[in-house]
């Protein structure tokens, strides 16, 4: 377990309204957690390591269904601290000792069936309430247990189509953080293409 703290920083990317995301960048509001039952790595603000595009995909999407007036994208310095990192061989371990407490505890509640994963709009399993419900598990076991909380959580998903026939690549792969602790967030910032400004009326002083 000596190896779940990071010595290192990390970039990530969130998608949103892009009214919101001014307000984060101005220091007039903060990220809200995301507590959906379904949410991939449990509760916390969720981020998309190295991958402004795929942030920008997803606030793009939500705009088609109305929940996006103008899809936005802000940049975050993260320093992970004790990670969940789903990468690595003991934090699986953990996951998977977490669902046998699960298992148990419902057994001894007299709880029927388990939470599902399941597709939406497409074959990839979106909808992860029972991968939700595990890692809150190993949150709560920590507690009880009086152990130092996990900080973030980070995970790799595979999604989309193959890439090419027969690929162990898909469209959509993609590692992401899932922050429990505001206080890794180092700070945001507005993402730049490279030689581009995207928005050049935030840079622009009046004299």
């Amino acid at each position: 377990m000596m190896y779940q703290c990071s010595p290192s920083f990390v970039l990530g990317f969130h998608g949103c309204d892009k009214k919101t995301g001014m307000d984060v960048l101005a220091g007039k509001k903060t990220l809200k957690f995301s507590k959906n039952d379904y949410d991939w790595l449990g509760c916390g603000i969720y981020f998309w390591e190295n991958d402004p595009y795929r942030a920008l995909e997803w606030a793009s999407a939500y705009k088609k269904q109305g929940k996006v007036k103008e899809e936005f994208v802000i940049g975050a310095v993260i320093d992970l601290k004790k990670c969940l990192n789903l990468l690595q061989r003991d934090a699986l371990m953990i996951l998977k000792d977490a669902y046998m407490s699960f298992i148990e505890f419902r057994k001894q509640s007299n709880l029927p069936g388990l939470p599902e994963n399941k597709p939406l709009n497409s074959k990839d399993k979106l909808i992860r309430r029972l991968d939700c419900a595990i890692i809150e598990t190993v949150h709560l076991l920590n507690s009880k247990a009086r152990k130092e909380p996990f900080d973030t959580v980070r995970g790799v998903f595979f999604e989309g189509d193959e890439l090419y026939p027969d690929a162990g690549f898909k469209e959509k792969n993609h590692i992401q953080i899932c922050v429990r602790n505001r206080n890794c967030i180092k700070g945001y910032f507005l993402p730049r293409e490279k030689g581009v400004d995207k928005y050049p009326e935030l840079y622009q002083i009046n004299s």
